[in-house]
């Protein structure tokens, strides 16, 4: 009887973990029932950067203006410019002393170092927009071991966070140019050392930081007090969670539009494909509703081979349509699979681009910068 038993036992074990197409491995149980959530972005300036931890639903919020670059933890030196306040960088042109490079003799290349100019060549001014780091393209070349390798780059600060009246139903990305710096960043041992200044300071601040492998980076400003003092001091600042502590990003971005070059989004949201989170979109043909098909979608319609983890943009600024011919709208024929960095699975469908109207008071309802989602484990 005991082996009858056990038999059993060991049949319904390998039944319970053969559920999952393109997949034998069991499916990890995620330790939350899932929920609705609204998501605060901060309004129609979208100031706020939201972290989100799917497997905790639990939240971070940071302000897009509180950072300047990322500086990869892992063993490549690789750093990466903050693209939601549209950061940009080239690199200046037989610049060899920091010291040395004055507005002057940058005048033709700020022309170029833009961002959503409609002009295709910027490109190489920006990140790769898939974010597929370190392997992807950087602004900032890899930082070499040897110094004198390292260019020195003029780096457009992007923008501050728009201050005026915003139409419900619209949204302003950026306000005022936060300026220009020139920088160059070299290795210090295991750690990175920025140098940087004003264009027309004839010397320099040096800044070391150094690499925490708990971070998929370390961030850095170079605004520091820069409101108090009138000076750029840089410092470190916490800015993501630890990189298996976050999934989801709703943020600014700057992507690309084929032939037209950079160019800025609201109401973008990002994954945490540097730390090892896939994602990809299901779409929902007629006449089935993507509700219906949200609901019944289980572990066993889970096709392993279509996550993506080299595109952080999967769920990016497809999921909601803000010339919908009913207005602002979240598209209702797709919903999104994600995979995080511990083997849980998730389904995500989005539910509001607006925010809603709450006890009977209108206040802002319609006003861009408060998603809301649902989400539950698989």
């Amino acid at each position: 009887m005991k082996k009858i038993l056990f038999g059993l036992l060991i049949g319904a074990s390998f039944i319970s973990q053969s559920c999952i197409n393109d997949n034998e491995d069991p499916v990890a149980v995620a330790p939350v029932d899932g929920a609705s959530v609204d998501i605060s972005v901060g309004g129609a300036t979208q100031p706020n950067q939201v972290w989100f931890d799917l497997s905790e639903n639990e939240r971070v919020v940071t302000k897009r203006t509180d950072w300047d670059f990322a500086l990869y933890s892992g063993s490549e030196f690789k750093v990466v410019l903050n693209s939601s306040i549209m950061m940009a960088a080239g690199k200046i042109p037989n610049a060899t002393n920091i010291d040395a490079v004055t507005e002057t003799s940058v005048a033709s290349l700020q022309g170029q170092v833009l961002v959503a100019n409609f002009n295709p060549a910027n490109e190489v001014y920006i990140d790769d927009v898939k974010g597929d780091f370190p392997a992807g393209y950087t602004a900032i070349e890899g930082i070499k071991a040897n110094e004198a390798e390292n260019g020195i780059y003029l780096v457009n600060m992007g923008k501050k966070i728009y201050q005026g009246v915003v139409a419900v139903g619209s949204i302003a990305t950026g306000g005022d140019s936060r300026g220009w710096m020139k920088i160059q960043v070299v290795r210090s041992g295991d750690n990175y050392k920025i140098k940087y200044a004003k264009l027309n300071d004839t010397t320099h601040k040096e800044f070391i930081v150094a690499k925490n492998t708990a971070y998929n980076y370390s961030f850095v400003t170079l605004n520091h007090l820069a409101t108090l003092a009138g000076d750029q001091i840089a410092k470190q600042v916490f800015i993501q969670p630890e990189k298996k502590k976050w999934d989801l990003c709703f943020t600014v971005f700057t992507n690309v539009i084929s032939g037209a070059g950079s160019y800025i989004y609201g109401d973008f949201v990002t994954n945490n494909n540097v730390g090892a989170v896939g994602a990809y979109e299901v779409s929902v043909a007629a006449p089935t509703s993507g509700v219906e098909a949200y609901n019944n979608f289980t572990a066993s319609d889970i096709v392993e081979s279509k996550f993506v983890y080299n595109d952080q943009r999967v769920i990016g600024a497809n999921w909601r349509n803000p010339v919908g011919t009913n207005g602002l709208e979240v598209y209702g024929d797709r919903f999104y699979v994600i995979k995080d960095a511990d083997g849980f699975y998730f389904k995500l469908r989005f539910t509001r681009l607006t925010k809603a109207i709450k006890d009977n008071n209108p206040g802002e309802a319609g006003e861009r910068g408060f998603p809301s989602f649902d989400f539950k484990p698989l």
